[in-house]
């Protein structure tokens, strides 16, 4: 009876705007925040995994458990356990605000807080270094303790072992997630895992906050993906000049050289790029006027290089981060507190750092794990009020794309490995994308021993991701195929976006075909295609391996339907074997049954 008195209080609730519900004394909170508590206190268990999409308010979450807790005298103290030392001190700061003091400044050495503080803020690797004093702290009261962003606590063997050997006696612990977890078989400590339909152990959240309620909720901002192609050029250490198409179907190689090309700040690409970016914030700002900006850059040398492109495109000399300086984190707060249009770093605010006004980012770096790229997206995610849309800017690589395409799905962690991953019955997110950056980082470390020479690299606009749909028909950097898509107000319900991607794609459509009888020539659509030169069968069959995999993904999310599942239903539709078996044709004809229902569905 408490849950459906827990779900019916929310279903009256606005669930971020203009009202938010209160609960008990608290200061108001959103209608998933209620939810999560409600659902804490029905049981009160001693570990509680609460899954949340970054944006959505997991730190005000905690804090209000935490706060409920001391109050009853359940508990008496409080450490958090976050990633980085910025975090920290964000951590004590929104503490502060609640009435919880905690010292972020605590060292091991110190032994034991001071009497002033109600407890500490600590990082994963200083509980990695000296469990003991961790576990001498908890121990020593009665003691919660959160683990924020707790997919952290595999990054190591040490870090997992100290965690649970400092945390095994608290009185209560609280782990929260924002990001997909680990794509290892690591196991978390204090996460549960249970077997699913396939036998593989999975982690089990005990609330779950997804981003495709958060955003029906108006809790956190669309994303608009604005993928830049182009034409790449470069030199190997042999000396042999090679080039490619940013986004063609290549070797892994061949795309990582491409792509490292494309982000050298020496050539066109970089440069048109952010140009682009900052028209589209000057757009921005005209409905959004504190809008801000963000460029993810691989290394501090080329975040100091783009931003003397920035200086020279807007005037304005950027806010630029590099996680090694000691003023990293007062910048980060400089930035967050006033109207400048951008800021340059170097991974130091991939993840929970709070910059609530970042509505447009570049994505320069050649990282691409799931886990990196949703915690770089998370931070142009969170909502201050209704219609504000994110855009981030990309190169159009497939796996970006891939990422980018499949931002709505709940991945969790999975302890397993299926004895035949490739039989088409398996949830691809683990183990095929794993495969793909293992890969990858096999990839940059040759590029590490045969360092190459970028020549020359131009920038063209390729297409919009938006909610699994692809939009726009490509063209030159400044052409109205390009300022369609930019041009797009700031301030647009989710709704209004994809209705408004849509009449552009149908305007595009119209005109490319104006084009083609002016000239003369047959239209693009009923054009006949140049044929592709020969290729290997194989290949060609992997990437319709991996595109039906990314559809499958989606409509999993959305008719929450299992894998195995829609795989079955499209086998049993279309004929033919499984996927591992399966001809080019039929898993074509599986393709095409995917994207009708996915294009009706808007």
């Amino acid at each position: 009876m408490a849950e459906i008195a827990g779900n019916a209080a929310a279903e009256h609730l606005s669930p971020a705007f203009p009202d938010r519900a209160a609960w008990g004394t608290a200061s108001k909170l959103r209608a998933w925040q209620v939810e999560a508590l409600t659902k804490y206190f029905e049981t009160e268990p001693r570990d509680f995994l609460a899954a949340a999409t970054p944006g959505a308010g997991k730190t005000t979450f905690a804090l209000r458990l935490a706060t409920e807790l001391l109050a009853r005298g359940t508990v008496d103290r409080l450490v958090v356990v976050a990633p980085t030392e910025h975090l920290k001190r964000q951590w004590a700061d929104a503490a502060d605000r609640v009435s919880i003091r905690i010292d972020p400044m605590f060292k091991n050495g110190d032994g034991m807080f001071g009497r002033h503080y109600q407890g500490v803020a600590v990082t994963y690797a200083q509980v990695g270094m000296n469990p003991d004093v961790l576990r001498r702290i908890t121990e020593g009261g009665r003691t919660l303790v959160v683990l924020d962003e707790v997919h952290h606590g595999g990054d190591a063997l040490t870090w997992g072992d100290g965690i649970r050997e400092a945390f095994n006696g608290a009185t209560r612990r609280l782990s929260l997630s924002g990001t997909p977890f680990r794509s290892d078989t690591a196991p978390i400590p204090f996460v549960q895992y249970a077997m699913d339909e396939q036998g593989i152990r999975t982690s089990v959240s005990d609330y779950n906050y997804g981003y495709g309620r958060a955003l029906v909720d108006g809790v956190v901002r669309p994303v608009l993906f604005m993928a830049y192609a182009g034409q790449m050029r470069w030199k190997t250490r042999m000396g042999d000049e090679m080039s490619a198409s940013l986004g063609e179907q290549v070797t892994k190689d061949i795309t990582a050289q491409a792509w490292r090309t494309a982000l050298s700040p020496e050539g066109e690409w970089m440069p048109a790029v952010l140009s682009a970016a900052d028209t589209r914030l000057t757009e921005v700002r005209r409905g959004v006027p504190d809008a801000g900006g963000l460029v993810i850059a691989t290394d501090a040398s080329t975040a100091r290089a783009y931003a003397r492109i920035l200086q020279r495109i807007t005037g304005e000399r950027p806010t630029v981060v590099l996680s090694d300086e000691a003023a990293a984190s007062s910048r980060i707060g400089a930035f967050a507190a006033d109207t400048s249009r951008w800021m340059v770093a170097v991974r130091m605010v991939s993840e929970g750092v709070d910059v609530p006004r970042l509505c447009v980012g570049v994505y320069a770096t050649s990282a691409s794990t799931p886990l990196f790229f949703t915690q770089v997206i998370g931070r142009f995610v969170r909502a201050r009020r209704r219609g504000e849309t994110a855009s981030v800017f990309l190169p159009s690589v497939p796996g970006l794309m891939a990422l980018a395409a499949t931002l709505e799905l709940e991945r969790d962690h999975a302890l397993d490995r299926p004895k035949d991953a490739d039989d088409g019955m398996y949830n691809p997110e683990d183990a095929m994308v794993a495969e793909a950056n293992k890969e990858d980082r096999a990839s940059e470390s040759l590029l590490d021993v045969q360092p190459f020479e970028a020549l020359d690299s131009q920038a063209s606009f390729d297409r919009v991701l938006y909610d699994g749909g692809e939009f726009g028909t490509g063209g030159e950097i400044g052409s109205l195929e390009e300022l369609d898509f930019i041009g797009i107000p700031g301030l647009l319900e989710p709704d209004q976006v994809r209705d408004l991607l849509r009449s552009r794609q149908a305007t595009q459509a119209k005109r490319s075909k104006g084009r083609a009888v002016k000239d003369g020539l047959p239209s693009s659509s009923g054009a006949a295609k140049a044929p592709e030169p020969d290729r290997p069968m194989y290949l060609t069959i992997k990437e319709q391996r991996s595109e039906l995999q990314r559809l499958v993904s989606i409509w999993s999310r959305h008719a929450n339907e299992p894998h195995g599942a829609i795989h079955a239903e499209l086998r049993r539709i279309s004929g033919g074997p499984a996927v591992a078996q399966a001809s080019i044709e039929q898993i074509q004809k599986r393709i095409d049954i995917l994207r009708s229902r996915i294009g009706g569905r808007r």
